[in-house]
């Protein structure tokens, strides 16, 4: 059943997350008008700050607001300086990984025209690839689990398992069939492990072949973590989707954000079989927040992937058609208006980031011509 009503679960946290939030609200409304879309937006605090004033990092009923929601828009949550008792940092995007398992975490590293190269190489601006982070076991299933024995002796245990990695394969060659079919990717999908020392790594190789098997039109390959981490500098146009253990993932993800220019221009989906939740890679950064020179270009990017999969899920071709447009009038306000947020050493602040691109949408400027 089609529908291009949706009930956003907004949860816009602290630091620069309220303000690339107000960025992609700016651009939210813009697509609502033009596509005929509607959005009912329910706004839920949270966070370091919401830790230190409350003692819960979410209200009680958080989770239950989030889960009952079309997607869940998330700006950014923690703060170095307030932590729990055991030193770690207040993370609820973490806690809503699990709770909804939302196993497979989409970082799409794509050079965005216009952007300065970070590579000094041709082909930089063939970088398009998508690392695909298992986000609810491997090395962040010990999360306040792991002991200390006799302060003497620290133990994290990596679990990977056979229904999740086949989840994750699942759709990653899913993923890679569906580029291919709309961007004229390869349709290839990597493994990235290392799978030569670890027997977790070993069996999580074992059960992705098995599983890629099921989809014998999609090219299947492993690579090793520290092979990974050399040939993305070395050659990122090469990749196409990359499934990883959560850790792996994690950095690798970092990694490929600063080959396109930081991670104001690095968004993610974290998505399972019933919730998506949809957040801009960077955390709260607050040495620049409250300055209005946080780059939001990751947070409506964000907003993108949260239309093309609520388009997908609801059969809203309003929706994936303004996914695309959000996506055009990037690449035209960088590629075409020369527009420079301060993290590439331009002068452009948040909200002008986000008004441009409103703009371009509501006067379908960036629209193929």
């Amino acid at each position: 059943m089609t529908s291009n009503s949706f009930h956003l679960a907004v949860m816009p946290g602290e630091g620069i997350g309220l303000e690339v939030m107000e960025a992609a609200a700016t651009v939210l409304g813009a697509v609502e008008k033009r596509f005929e879309l509607s959005f009912h937006q329910e706004h839920i605090p949270g966070g370091a700050h919401h830790y230190k004033e409350t003692g819960a990092i979410l209200p009680k009923d958080g989770l239950e607001r989030a889960g009952k929601s079309d997607a869940i828009l998330f700006g950014a949550m923690g703060w170095p300086d307030i932590r729990f008792p055991d030193g770690t940092e207040i993370a609820p995007q973490l806690d809503m990984r699990m709770a909804f398992e939302l196993y497979a975490g989409v970082r799409p590293i794509r050079a965005i025209p216009g952007v300065p190269p970070v590579l000094a190489h041709e082909r930089w601006k063939d970088i398009d690839l998508v690392i695909v982070r298992e986000s609810t076991e491997g090395m962040f299933a010990s999360r306040g689990k792991g002991e200390i024995i006799d302060d003497k002796e620290a133990r994290d245990t990596q679990v990977i398992t056979r229904k999740v990695t086949e989840q994750l394969t699942d759709f990653c060659c899913k993923l890679a069939r569906n580029r291919r079919e709309t961007r004229g990717t390869p349709g290839r999908v990597t493994l990235v492990d290392k799978a030569n020392v670890f027997r977790s790594f070993a069996f999580m190789r074992k059960v992705f072949y098995e599983t890629a098997a099921k989809h014998p039109d999609i090219d299947a390959r492993h690579h090793y973590i520290d092979a990974m981490a050399l040939d993305l500098v070395r050659r990122p146009w090469d990749f196409d989707v990359l499934p990883t253990e959560n850790l792996f993932g994690d950095i690798l993800s970092d990694l490929g954000a600063g080959l396109i220019g930081g991670m104001g221009f690095a968004p993610s989906a974290d998505i399972g079989a019933a919730h998506g939740m949809f957040q801009p890679s960077h955390g709260t950064a607050p040495d620049i927040a409250g300055k209005g020179v946080a780059n939001p270009t990751a947070m409506i990017l964000s907003v993108a992937m949260m239309l093309d999969w609520l388009g997908e899920r609801h059969g809203s071709s309003a929706a994936r058609d303004a996914a695309r447009a959000i996506e055009l009038s990037v690449d035209h306000a960088f590629g075409t208006m020369n527009l420079r947020t301060y993290d590439i050493g331009g002068r452009h602040g948040t909200r002008h980031i986000g008004n441009t691109i409103a703009e371009l949408i509501r006067n379908g400027q960036a629209d193929p011509q």
